[in-house]
């Protein structure tokens, strides 16, 4: 399993809590991946909103593609995965930048290709909002034009969104034979996008038994195509406490619902512009992405079963959210990824007792 974890660019996760004694700023984000590829997590994922969602749209928030360039820069192993959106990126002039910071990581920069689902912050920034299936139409022909500037000498396309002319893009990226492309969604142009175009696929949040279902509907699609085998990762948000009692107040405590919490309407507005396989709950409006479907929530042991389960079920890539980050990533570091010696005989009985009971969670 590789460890990878949201960069909190919108200064917390958790749309009841105010404060999460985390920052949106450059200060914060660049000493949490410095001390992140330290203790063992392998991928931050940096997402691109130019507006807050979590917070509300007045908090601040950071820029992925600069936030990312400097990443590169000042980490050393930790794969940097960038949050694009077609519409607001133009293919050739993205792929051009991409590359450049591809060379500045040495192959550590993978993408994120998400089609936008936010109308007002498209209007805030003068930008097309299409319907769902025509936005997928045009990352169609988006990754058509990366993926054709990477890999050609010269490259010319003609398409219904995209025209670019003989283009020459040098230097190619630095990974070979290029850089991981990553997406994730749930309707039926979305997935069949991404089973012909991407490298990997993201999932929200849901219990293992669910996601393997999902691994094996996005694995069939491919081997139809005669692609190669995709990888797959999935979302959660991390509660790790030494009893039950303590991860349940934690998950009382952030999941005590307010319905005027500034980010409410973007949430509703994310529900409206995207197709889910599944009803959201207000418990899955507290943490984005449906973390606490995932059911990380317990003790060590019961997450590192959990944990165990997602790995069986053939997930490779554990996306986290934790809160306040920096904090419990350290813990998750200590108590999970590298359990000390005195804790595995712990998880081991813990396991062996199947007290999984926050699983559902």
């Amino acid at each position: 399993m590789r460890y990878g974890y949201w960069l909190p660019v919108f200064g917390g996760w958790l749309r009841n809590v105010e404060h999460e004694n985390m920052e949106a700023s450059w200060s914060y984000v660049s000493r949490l991946a410095r001390r992140s590829e330290q203790i063992g997590f392998d991928l931050t994922l940096i997402a691109e909103l130019n507006l807050n969602d979590i917070k509300g749209v007045h908090a601040p928030s950071l820029d992925a593609w600069s936030t990312g360039a400097a990443l590169a820069a000042v980490t050393e192993r930790l794969e940097l995965m960038i949050a694009v959106r077609p519409t607001f990126h133009l293919p050739a002039l993205l792929a051009k930048q991409a590359a450049n910071i591809d060379h500045i990581s040495r192959g550590r920069l993978s993408l994120n290709v998400v089609s936008s689902w936010w109308a007002d912050e498209a209007r805030q920034y003068g930008v097309a909002f299409e319907q769902h299936d025509d936005r997928y139409a045009r990352t169609a022909e988006w990754l058509e034009v990366l993926d054709g500037v990477w890999s050609r000498e010269t490259f010319s396309y003609h398409g219904k969104y995209y025209r670019v002319e003989e283009t020459v893009l040098e230097p190619k990226p630095f990974a070979r034979p290029r850089p991981t492309l990553y997406a994730g969604g749930e309707s039926e142009a979305a997935k069949e996008l991404i089973a012909r175009r991407c490298d990997a696929y993201l999932m929200h949040g849901d219990p293992p038994a669910r996601v393997r279902e999902k691994i094996r509907d996005l694995s069939a699609r491919r081997d139809r195509l005669g692609l190669p085998p995709m990888k797959f990762g999935v979302a959660g948000y991390v509660i790790v406490r030494e009893n039950e009692a303590d991860a349940r107040d934690e998950l009382r405590r952030i999941t005590d619902v307010a319905q005027n919490a500034a980010g409410y309407q973007n949430y509703q507005q994310w529900l409206a512009g995207t197709q889910l396989e599944q009803r959201v709950s207000l418990e899955d409006y507290s943490v984005s992405n449906r973390g606490l479907r995932s059911g990380l929530v317990g003790t060590p042991g019961q997450v590192a079963e959990q944990i165990a389960e997602f790995e069986a079920a053939g997930v490779e890539l554990l996306l986290l959210q934790f809160s306040p980050q920096f904090e419990e990533m350290e813990h998750f570091a200590q108590t999970v990824i590298h359990p000390r010696p005195a804790r595995r005989a712990v998880q081991a009985a813990t396991a062996a007792a199947g007290d999984a009971g926050l699983h559902k969670y």
